[in-house]
């Protein structure tokens, strides 16, 4: 699709690939925070049974193969399907990779005749403990995106800064004319936040209207919170009482 340049990486379509069949919304999702965005299009991936299209390749990424069900894959990947394609990353790259693969991700975009693109991420929670709700914030590149986001029910950011992928590519969404929307679901960056996916996927289809099946994702984060519940309990058990806590007769409130 490209060759290899400063702006981007190199997407190499399959060989079974079809680009006429791209077009309608594009939605990227990386291995960041709570690895929410990965959760998210891996999710839609699977359910939406989207085609494989093509591979993100570079010399400096790491020689790995990745199995499902059997067949090897490379870690970073596009696919698509009616009306909708999706750009995933299963690994986690250092952050001098950012701008590469927003560059990359906004040329597949673009290239691809796509009306709009959804940057799905996570955002630290305030709360680290394990919440049945968590929030869902927008923020978009576009008049009309803000617009879309009002008559959703996602909370449009309305002061803040957003880093990393999804930072820049909201940013230069807004200095070319793009479309380029990021939902960012509160997560906890402790572990894989399968909660946090499903709330993003919600909004994303409340946004867009695409309809997606997350009984999958549902029950995937109810095993994950278990996990995790168990895993604390554990450590709590076992720590031991903190010196002096006792005996310390001198009680001053700390003031942070």
């Amino acid at each position: 699709m490209s060759e290899d340049s400063s702006s981007g990486y190199p997407l190499v379509l399959h060989s079974e690939a079809d680009p006429s069949r791209l077009g309608g919304t594009a939605i990227c999702g990386f291995s960041t925070v709570g690895s929410v965005g990965v959760i998210a299009t891996s999710h839609l991936i699977s359910s939406l049974e989207l085609n494989p299209m093509g591979t993100v390749l570079h010399p400096n990424f790491p020689a790995i193969a990745l199995i499902h069900d059997s067949v090897p894959k490379h870690p970073v990947r596009v696919y698509q399907g009616e009306g909708v394609g999706v750009f995933t990353s299963e690994i986690q790259f250092p952050s001098e990779h950012d701008v590469y693969f927003a560059n990359t991700v906004l040329e597949w975009f673009t290239k691809g005749g796509f009306d709009r693109l959804i940057v799905i991420d996570g955002v630290v929670s305030n709360d680290l403990g394990i919440k049945e709700e968590s929030e869902l914030w927008g923020v978009s590149s576009s008049g009309i995106g803000r617009e879309q986001l009002d008559n959703s029910s996602i909370q449009r950011i309305q002061q803040g800064v957003v880093a990393g992928i999804a930072g820049y590519l909201i940013a230069e969404g807004e200095r070319r004319g793009l479309e380029v929307t990021a939902l960012l679901a509160e997560c906890n960056p402790m572990y894989p936040d399968a909660r946090a996916a499903l709330i993003a996927i919600e909004g994303l289809s409340d946004l867009v209207g695409i309809e997606v099946p997350v009984g999958g994702l549902l029950e995937d984060a109810k095993n994950i919170e278990e996990r995790v519940r168990e895993a604390f309990e554990r450590a709590q058990a076992t720590a031991l009482p903190a010196p002096g806590s006792d005996d310390d007769e001198d009680d001053v409130p700390m003031v942070y």
